[in-house]
């Protein structure tokens, strides 16, 4: 079994100074965490990659060239027989499902951020979708997000919302 923390749009240090301690439990719990871009700070790249065991990332749209230099704007892996795809931006909600099962027609989940809603969907393909919203800057949401999840016997399971408790 592998335990999964799936996060994206952390803009440390202008949304927040750290992520919350919260979250840093749960990256030091987890086998694999996946970040789908809008680190803003090289710092916290350098951060995830010393406590992660295993660190899945990509930038995004408000990432500078020192973390552009050092992450792609897609990343793949295989997570015990789950196909994964990251990237930061997928376009529109709408038409989004068939977009991606087109990009991505050998993924079983793509990771994605950039509009800090949380997002679970499967599309018409099989592609799941997941998008584990801000644990920093929560936007329109009620809370701040990050995912928990596991993958057992090539399946991903147990995708939790995490709401962020500030305090």
């Amino acid at each position: 079994m592998l335990r999964l923390v799936v996060l994206s749009d952390t803009h440390v240090p202008r949304r927040a100074r750290d992520l919350p301690d919260q979250l840093w439990r749960a990256v030091d719990a987890a086998d694999v965490v996946i970040h789908a871009g809008d680190w803003v700070d090289i710092a916290l790249v350098d951060q995830l990659a010393d406590r992660a065991k295993r660190l899945v990332a990509v930038w995004g749209n408000n990432d500078g060239p020192d973390i552009r230099a050092r992450l792609p704007e897609t990343a793949t892996a295989d997570l015990e027989g789950v196909r994964l795809a990251v990237v930061h931006e997928t376009g529109a909600r709408t038409g989004r499902e068939m977009r991606c099962d087109r990009a991505f027609p050998e993924t079983d989940l793509l990771v994605f951020g950039h509009s800090h809603i949380p997002w679970d969907r499967v599309t018409p393909n099989g592609l799941r979708l997941l998008n584990p919203g801000s644990p920093t800057d929560r936007r329109r949401q009620p809370t701040g997000t990050f995912v928990t999840a596991t993958v057992r016997r090539g399946r991903l399971d147990d995708v939790t919302f995490v709401p962020v408790v500030r305090g």
